[in-house]
């Protein structure tokens, strides 16, 4: 009898232990997934990087005169050919065309959704009537940046003209996963001896980040 009683607690033990695991394992599941998804939307990658290659100053006018050297990176990751642009002045903006998708493609890493896509349009400075402006990307056209090869250009033309109705378009867009897409022209003043990054958030636009050019790159000797 007491054999008896003794198995059927240490049975009811065993599934109320097995159901408690099942607990814990599915509650670490979510959270493991959760940190997963968190981690999606907050991760970010970098579009381009800018250096100030020349700076003068007038004195009678007390303004810059401004050359920065302009690295896009295309949608594998790799550096473009780089592009000089040289400015009065050096509070340079970059206008940008920002597509993010729906929340779900990104926590999910989708592979051709599951960050937002940008287009450089121009690179400019403000300033009135003489503002200054340099076209990085065509509008209508194949951007070099997401340019593929093997792919017939006629193709990848109609591809692109398909895109720029969707995204000029929301009611279409909506159909593909779009959330939005805008216009976003981030700038700085840009100096000499600092490193520019310009950074594409998964969920979000772009942002400029800035840190001092290392000792080593600038040819100075650390003491």
């Amino acid at each position: 009898m007491f054999d008896s009683i003794r198995k059927k607690i240490g049975t009811f033990l065993f599934v109320i232990l097995a159901g408690v695991s099942v607990v814990v394992f599915v509650k670490f599941k979510e959270h493991s997934d959760f940190k997963k998804v968190i981690t999606a939307l907050e991760a970010d990658s970098r579009a381009a990087e800018v250096l100030v290659t020349e700076s003068s100053l007038d004195e009678s006018t007390q303004s810059f005169t401004t050359t920065i050297k302009f690295l896009e990176y295309d949608y594998r990751g790799n550096p473009m050919a780089p592009r000089y642009f040289t400015f009065r002045g050096n509070q340079i903006q970059f206008q940008a065309l920002v597509v993010r998708f729906e929340d779900g493609y990104i926590e999910r890493g989708h592979r051709m959704k599951g960050k937002s896509a940008y287009l450089f349009l121009k690179a400019f400075v403000l300033d009135g009537k003489n503002t200054q402006e340099f076209v990085i990307t065509p509008t209508q056209g194949v951007p070099e940046g997401y340019r593929v090869e093997g792919v017939p250009s006629k193709m990848q033309k109609d591809l692109w003209a398909h895109f720029w109705s969707y995204v000029l378009n929301p009611k279409a867009r909506k159909g593909v996963g779009v959330k939005n897409a805008q216009l976003e022209a981030p700038g700085s003043v840009f100096v000499p001896g600092t490193l520019y990054d310009i950074r594409i958030e998964h969920d979000g636009g772009l942002r400029i980040d800035s840190k001092p050019i290392p000792a080593i790159l600038r040819g100075e000797t650390i003491q």
